[in-house]
């Protein structure tokens, strides 16, 4: 991996230019660098108040059972225990759910998943807290779990909504259309966790109105402040969530699961309430990617050309809905890829099981078919006696094309310039051309491999993911840009995630008023709502707001100016901190301009609607797609099954580059963390309880487990609807990486690998007689 971000973004078409060191463009570093890099960044888990009592919350060991008896009296009566909830002491509603209201906040008569919340205590010191939640007595009748989403459609209901949660059918073209060469596959997707680096935290501090204040890493604060609110039995002007400290997020980032009992006990003793989750609560806690089932079909002519693809998709829920809906529409409606499909039928399901809830995680759908639709792409390319990469770009969309949603293609869609691009990108050296002591062997420097039993696979994966919200969300957000005393101000309640919205707010601003200087406030529900920080949205969404509202101002800076000398603002540039005329007979500075004055604005961007999907599957859902195109290279040992990645190129439509260092960093950490679903992570279960809820058990790839990632091109092809034309970088290259991987794999050991993550026993060559 390249150690210069700036050096890791190739020159797009023609000569490589001088970036710019401010605005649209240049590599402006994040405000907060510094502050993280030296560990003075305050999060969530650093916080402290006044009197500050501590949160631990009582989980379930079970994975299914039913909730006899729950005794706090123990708890109660110890020594510096100040308060014990549970269910029975929640005001509101027992139930919350950003899409359906399902999960309750303390289990009352069934336990559903391993690690469910029972019951939350609030005590003088942590250690007092963690042993009044173990002292509290809960008598359950064990049931029998329903762990295989297969079996969930016959078994007893799970919950009062029943077991299936989501059904699509999809149905395009002529169901009895076949072709002169079909391929079959069944496919597993294992269940990847966020794993942040920074578990779950946070702060409520009671309000003298009887409200309350919550402080945490929240990546949707209007909407948890509404889910709380509820619960707490309060109207949402009772609520306010400030958002403090966000270590990065992959979705997701901090379940309402967490912060609903810290309000809780925040408003029953009257004192700030922290809470600071283990790791192991912050694994069974949290929502995990969706394990998935997939059965595919793929029907083809004898040059390669798709006629059909069947599939069959069913993503295990876990116990709660959560976003098992939205998933599903991603997985079904991507399920041919790329690919110029003529007829496609797809059936999809996500049930509700007894193994833990699955929710948002980057990619969510899009990767899981990604790993499948590759491998029966790698198939077909061995039936036909192709090459992989040529029968790829035989079939690849491009703009104009429709998907097997009905829905056209309108954005740009340079999937073949892409796929080109990593084919003829140069290949890592062997092996044999190097010392053998630089060459590192699978399973690291010390591992018991012999280099003759190792075998280099290149493999090739293309994917696709759609941005902002599908199917009628209402994607919208607001944005004020302030200026005062030469300063400029953003207030946007988007989060910065680590997806560098807070830069690009700077960048954006910048540009628009020659202004050097530009702070992003801290976000809380105070201010106009702007969405989930998730499918690039605040790039886009968000981004746009604020691009408007400094319009806006940049309109009230210049008409004085325009008025004067009798012409039009459109008439006037900004460059460099100067505002000149086209004919050159103005000239002056930005600051002399505003000449103390204060200037605001306030703007929304909402993009144009989508549909829902109908009963066939159709509609226009998505608002834009983004693309991506990967060639991995890897070195597999056929003795015991040990996989290195050497080498990933990379090649993505980014529709125009923002910022290129930032870009260089999240196609990067995309790539990594695409790896770690394709070798490494996988949180395993058994009758669904969680096995090895740590990071020693869930191995993550460490910077010393990335290969050399290579972006070979960026396609600059704006996208016409989209603020400044961008599209989402961080999404698609996580959807494609653990495909190419595999892809690499079969062609290093003729193996099938049909399961991600890929395990020793699936890399292991068959002998040859």
């Amino acid at each position: 991996m390249s150690n210069d971000a700036a050096t890791a973004i190739p020159a797009v078409d023609g000569p490589q230019q001088e970036l710019p060191d401010h605005g649209i463009g240049a590599s402006l570093p994040s405000a907060d660098a510094r502050a993280k890099a030296e560990g003075t960044f305050p999060y969530a888990s650093d916080l402290w108040a006044e009197g500050l009592l501590w949160a631990a919350v009582l989980r379930s060991p079970h994975a299914h059972a039913r909730v006899v008896s729950i005794d706090t009296s123990a708890a109660v009566e110890m020594p510096g225990v100040r308060a014990v909830v549970t269910h029975a002491d929640v005001p509101g509603n027992a139930t919350y759910g950003r899409s359906v209201a399902d999960r309750p906040v303390f289990a009352a008569d069934l336990v559903r998943h391993h690690g469910e919340a029972i019951a939350a205590v609030a005590a003088d010191h942590p250690d007092t807290a963690r042993l009044a939640a173990a002292a509290i007595a809960v008598e359950y009748e064990v049931l029998e779990p329903v762990t295989d989403p297969e079996k969930a459609f016959a078994a007893p209901p799970l919950h009062p909504d029943g077991n299936l949660i989501r059904h699509i059918p999809l149905r395009y073209g002529d169901p009895e259309a076949t072709g002169e060469v079909i391929v079959e596959g069944l496919y597993r997707i294992g269940r990847q966790d966020p794993a942040p680096i920074g578990a779950e935290a946070g702060l409520a501090v009671p309000r003298p109105d009887g409200g309350v204040e919550i402080y945490t890493a929240s990546t949707d604060p209007h909407t948890d402040r509404d889910l709380a609110a509820a619960c707490f039995g309060l109207s949402p002007d009772q609520v306010k969530v400030v958002v403090t400290g966000v270590p990065g997020a992959m979705g997701d980032r901090e379940d309402p699961g967490f912060q609903i009992p810290l309000g809780l006990l925040a408003l029953r003793t009257g004192c700030p309430v922290k809470l600071a989750a283990t790791r192991e609560e912050s694994f069974l806690g949290h929502a995990h990617r969706h394990p998935t089932l997939l059965r595919y079909r793929h029907h083809a002519d004898a040059e390669g050309r798709l006629i059909k693809v069947e599939a069959q998709i069913l993503l295990d829920a876990g116990a709660y809905a959560e976003a098992s809906s939205e998933s599903l529409a991603a997985a079904v409606a991507f399920a041919c890829g790329p690919y110029v499909v003529p007829h496609a039928f797809v059936e999809g399901w996500a049930v509700r099981t007894n193994n833990p809830p699955s929710g948002h995680v980057r990619g969510e759908g899009a990767m899981q078919v990604c790993a499948a639709y590759e491998a029966q792409m790698d198939k077909l390319a061995a039936r036909l006696g192709m090459d992989p990469a040529e029968l790829r770009l035989r079939n690849v969309l491009a703009t104009g094309d429709i998907l097997p949603t009905g829905q056209t293609v309108t954005c740009p869609a340079p999937v073949a310039e892409l796929l080109r691009a990593v084919r003829d990108a140069p290949l890592p050296p062997l092996p044999k051309d190097s010392p053998e002591d630089d060459w590192l062997l699978p399973g690291g420097p010390e591992g018991a491999g012999e280099p003759g039993a190792v075998r280099r696979g290149v493999g090739y994966a293309v994917g696709m993911v759609h941005m902002l919200g599908a199917e009628g969300t209402d994607e919208v957000s607001t944005a004020t840009v302030k200026v005062q005393d030469g300063v400029a101000t953003v207030i946007c309640a988007a989060v910065e995630t680590g997806q560098g919205f807070s830069t690009l707010a700077r960048q954006i601003v910048q540009e628009t008023l020659g202004i050097d200087e530009v702070h992003v406030a801290s976000v809380d529900t105070d201010q106009p709502p702007a969405g989930p920080a998730t499918h690039g949205r605040h790039t886009w969404v968000s981004g746009g707001a604020v691009e408007r509202a400094a319009k806006m101002v940049r309109t009230q800076l210049l008409q004085p100016l325009a008025h004067k000398f009798g012409m039009s603002t459109e008439l006037l540039q900004i460059a460099d901190g100067k505002i000149t005329s086209y004919d050159g007979v103005l000239s002056t500075t930005v600051m002399e301009a505003l000449d103390g004055k204060e200037l605001w604005a306030t703007a929304q961007c909402r993009p144009h609607p989508t549909e829902p999907l109908d009963d066939a599957g159709q509609g226009d859902a998505f608002v834009g797609l983004a693309f991506c195109a990967i060639r991995a290279v890897v070195d597999v040992d056929i003795e015991l099954g040990a996989v290195r990645v050497v080498d990933m190129a990379v090649a993505q439509d980014v529709g125009r580059i923002l910022n290129p260092a930032q870009l260089a960093t999240r196609i990067e950490a995309g790539v990594t963390q695409g790896i770690g679903a394709a070798l490494t992570e996988n949180l395993r279960t058994a009758r669904g309880l969680v096995r090895h809820p740590d990071l020693t058990g869930y191995a993550l790839p460490t910077s010393l487990d990335a290969p050399d990632i290579r972006i070979v091109k960026l396609v600059e092809e704006r996208d016409v609807v989209a603020p400044f034309g961008a599209k989402a970088a961080s999404a698609v290259p996580v959807v494609t990486s653990p495909a190419a991987v595999a892809s690499a794999v079969r062609a290093a050991t003729g193996r099938p690998v049909n399961r991600l993550p890929i395990r020793p026993q699936a890399a292991v060559a068959v002998p040859t007689a």
